[in-house]
C-alpha cells in the first residue's frame, strides 16, 4: 500500500469509497498522482475546479491574500467580502447574498430562511416539497428534503414537514401543496439522481405554481450552477427566477465556499441577525476566490466556450451510444452530462482509472461527465476514446 494511503486509512473516519491512487499535483485538465502517471480530469472534484488547475491568475489573487488576512469574525467589515457578494449579485441578478462553506449550508440557510419568511409573513406554513432523486447534502436539514432512502434512512427521524414529488411531473407537485406548503426546492438539473434535466414546462409550472400559492421557489445549483450548463445558472435559461437559490463547488474553484442568495422580498422578511451564521463564512480568502473566479468567467466567456464545448461533447457520446449497446441514453446538457449504460458502474470507473481517465458515477447507472469548463475538442476526443476501448 502506498504510504500516503496507509496514513489516511490510518487516520481518518472511512466515510469515503476511495480510487487506489494519490493524486498530487494538477496543470490545466490534467492530474498528477504520486507515481507521476497523468489522468485527465473529467470529474473536476465533483464539478468543482471548473478553472482547472494551477490557473496562474487565481492562484495569484489567493497568494497575495494569505499575506494580507484570511480570516476575521464577521463582526467586522472586510475589503473583500462586499466585492465577492456584488460580483454574485451580478451574475445571479438576486438581490442578497449569505456566504457560507459549503452546498449543504447554503441548503441548510435557504431552508431556515423560507421557513422565518412565513413566520414573519404570520402564515403558518413550514412544509416543503422536495425532489424524488434529489441530492441537497448530508447535513440533518439537507438530507431532509434529499429524495433518496439510502442517505435518509439510517438518520431518521429527519426534519418532519417534507414530502417528495416526481421529477418533471407538475401534477404531482400540485398533489402535495397544502395550506401548510412554505417552498419547493429542486434542483435545475440533478446531479446525484442521474443527470435530469428539468423540462421547460416543469420549471415554468413550478413558478406559476409558486405564485398563485404565496409559496417560495429554492433553485439548488451547487453542481448544475456556475456556467456548467452554458448558463452561468441553470435557472437562467428557463426564462423564470427563484425566490432562493443556493450555489457552491465552483463560484471558488477549490477554495471551500458557498453562498445562498435571495429577493429583496425574501431578505426583507427573512433572517435577520441572530437568526443565522457562519464563522468562516464569508472570510478574505474565499472571498477573494469568488471574486477572481467570476472575474475570469466573464473576461473569457466561458459560458459560450460550455456551450460550443457541451454540443461537441453531445455529438460525440451520441456517436459512440450508436457503437456501443451497453448505452442506453445520453442525458444532461452544457458540461454536465452523462450516459445511461447497462455495465456495473464500478467496472467502468475503475477501468477509466487504469486507462488514465478519472470519471465519476451518478444514481444508480449513470456515469457522468463534469469536466473543467476550459476542456478542449482535444480532450473530449481523448475522453471518447477511452470510453470506447473499455465500453
Amino acid at each position: 500500500m502506498n504510504e500516503y494511503m496507509k496514513e489516511t486509512n490510518e487516520a481518518l473516519l472511512h466515510t469515503y469509497n476511495q480510487f487506489s491512487i494519490v493524486l498530487e499535483h494538477g496543470e490545466g485538465v490534467y492530474l498528477y498522482d504520486t507515481e507521476g502517471k497523468k489522468y485527465l480530469d473529467f470529474a473536476a472534484g465533483y464539478a468543482v475546479s471548473s478553472l482547472g488547475y494551477a490557473n496562474e491568475e487565481l492562484n495569484t489573487a489567493l497568494k497575495a491574500q494569505i499575506d494580507k488576512l484570511c480570516h476575521t469574525s464577521n463582526l467586522y467589515y472586510n475589503t473583500v467580502c462586499g466585492k465577492a457578494a456584488e460580483a454574485l449579485k451580478r451574475i445571479t441578478k438576486m438581490d442578497r447574498i449569505f456566504f457560507t462553506n459549503s452546498g449543504g449550508e447554503s441548503v441548510e440557510g435557504a431552508l431556515k430562511a423560507a421557513r422565518k419568511y412565513a413566520y414573519k409573513k404570520g402564515t403558518g406554513r413550514y412544509e416543503f416539497i422536495a425532489m424524488k432523486e434529489s441530492f441537497h447534502g448530508r447535513s440533518f436539514g439537507a438530507v431532509s428534503v434529499t429524495g433518496h432512502d439510502a442517505y435518509r434512512k439510517p438518520f431518521g427521524p429527519l426534519v418532519p414537514g417534507v414530502s417528495f414529488a416526481e421529477y418533471n411531473n407538475l401534477d404531482s407537485v400540485k398533489a402535495l401543496v397544502t395550506d401548510k406548503t412554505c417552498a419547493i426546492i429542486l434542483e435545475p438539473l440533478q446531479g446525484e439522481g442521474g443527470i435530469n434535466l428539468a423540462t421547460e414546462e416543469f420549471m415554468k409550472g413550478i413558478r406559476e405554481l409558486c405564485d398563485k400559492e404565496g409559496i417560495l421557489m429554492i433553485c439548488d445549483e451547487v453542481q448544475c450552477g456556475m456556467g456548467r450548463t452554458g448558463e452561468m445558472f441553470c435557472w437562467q435559461g428557463y426564462g423564470i427566477k427563484p425566490d432562493i437559490m443556493t450555489m457552491a463547488k465552483a463560484i471558488g474553484s477549490g477554495i471551500p465556499v458557498g453562498a445562498f442568495a435571495m429577493t429583496e422580498e425574501v431578505a426583507e422578511y427573512s433572517l435577520e441577525p441572530g437568526d443565522h451564521g457562519t464563522t468562516y463564512g464569508g472570510n478574505p480568502l474565499a472571498c477573494t476566490a469568488v471574486s477572481k473566479t467570476v472575474e475570469i468567467f466573464e473576461k473569457e466567456n466561458l459560458t459560450a466556450h460550455v456551450k460550443e464545448m457541451g454540443a461537441y461533447l453531445t455529438e460525440k457520446l451520441e456517436a459512440l451510444k450508436e457503437k456501443c449497446d451497453c448505452i442506453k441514453a445520453v442525458k444532461g446538457t452544457g458540461l454536465m452530462q452523462g450516459i445511461q449504460i447497462t455495465k456495473p458502474l464500478g467496472e467502468v470507473t475503475n477501468a477509466a482509472l487504469k486507462e488514465g481517465l478519472l470519471v465519476i458515477g451518478a444514481g444508480a447507472d449513470v456515469l457522468r461527465f463534469v469536466p473543467p469548463l476550459i476542456i478542449e475538442k482535444e480532450h473530449v476526443d481523448e475522453m471518447i476514446a477511452v470510453l470506447e476501448k473499455i465500453l
